[in-house]
């Protein structure tokens, strides 16, 4: 039964296949739901404004059902793609192709009579580490390995944005140039070699097979040479970004999350040998690289929070 002076917000982080719900009270998850919602497949499957139309409705859906058993005071939601943190709108989702200049909170808004408010879903997530776990005075830099690769940063208690919104877009930083073409228009793209998706894509371009990142990985612990070959480029991929990003940002903590982290020491011989080739020797030894310890909670918490932050953030604006 829900607290009578509790406060309760949702959180929803949105990814390319699935759905999910946290319901909190203060740090506390009260409760986690998750939905098969293959939001790419509805994309590219149907044109853009039907895509979006179901898209909103399977979101409302998923919403009410626990809108019955709490009062959610607040909804946040983290979502993939480029969102103006002015108007809120989505100019474009790599991941989600032909989803252009959309408000998904203002339309869940007027679906649900309530006020929701969308970030970035690795800005949600870079939000929900600070608060949860480090709350650095210098910074956290969070990157998401999932269907893509997202970043989010975090500096004095605020989520780092940049003048359009559009900051951090780290999983679009080019580590091979001509490479493989990326949603967003770009060739080479990091996260189309260190992200999930990026990872079978090499698979099945090296074998001819079609596999999911974590049925690689099983066969990489396996002994298959093809996998194991693969975990370590995208390791080592991701270091040579991250070098490229701190050069610029100079951030002392950095977590990775999200779904690819379950296989981390198969990347994690190769992105320590990358990244300490390629950071700039002052660096060198003075960055903290942690693996979220957030039970890949991170997006929900950090959307909940941006909704309605609580007493002991509320210093710290985002």
């Amino acid at each position: 039964m829900p607290e009578t002076n509790a406060v309760y917000r949702l959180g929803l982080d949105v990814g390319g296949t699935n759905l999910r719900l946290g319901v909190f009270s203060d740090l506390t998850l009260i409760e986690e739901v998750r939905f098969q919602a293959n939001y790419s497949a509805l994309c590219k499957e149907n044109p853009p404004a039907q895509a979006w139309q179901r898209i909103l409705h399977v979101t409302a859906d998923a919403i009410r059902s626990l809108l019955d058993n709490y009062p959610i005071q607040a909804i946040g939601i983290g979502f993939p793609g480029f969102i103006d943190p002015k108007s809120g709108i989505l100019a474009q989702s790599p991941n989600l192709p032909g989803l252009l200049d959309v408000n998904l909170g203002q339309d869940l808004s007027d679906l649900l009579g309530l006020p929701v408010r969308v970030e970035n879903d690795a800005n949600a997530a870079a939000y929900g580490e600070f608060c949860q776990l480090w709350q650095p005075a210098g910074g956290l830099l969070y990157l998401g390995l999932g269907t893509g690769v997202g970043a989010g940063l975090v500096v004095n208690g605020k989520i780092w944005a940049g003048q359009h919104g559009y900051a951090l877009e780290a999983g679009h930083i080019i580590v091979v140039p001509d490479g493989r073409l990326c949603g967003c228009g770009n060739q080479g793209c990091v996260e189309q070699y260190a992200s999930a998706t990026g990872i079978s894509r090499a698979y099945a371009e090296v074998t001819g097979q079609e596999k999911t990142a974590f049925d690689i990985a099983l066969a990489a612990k396996a002994g298959d040479s093809h996998a194991l070959a693969i975990y370590a480029d995208a390791g080592s991929k991701l270091a040579q970004m991250l070098a490229s990003v701190l050069k610029v940002i100079d951030v002392e903590d950095v977590v990775i999350g999200g779904g690819v982290v379950a296989a981390w020491p198969l990347l994690q011989s190769a992105f320590e040998q990358r990244l300490e080739h390629d950071l700039i020797p002052v660096l060198r030894g003075k960055v903290n690289v942690h693996i979220s310890r957030t039970g890949d909670m991170a997006g929900m918490l950090g959307a909940a929070l941006l909704a309605a932050p609580i007493a002991s953030v509320a210093t710290l604006p985002a």
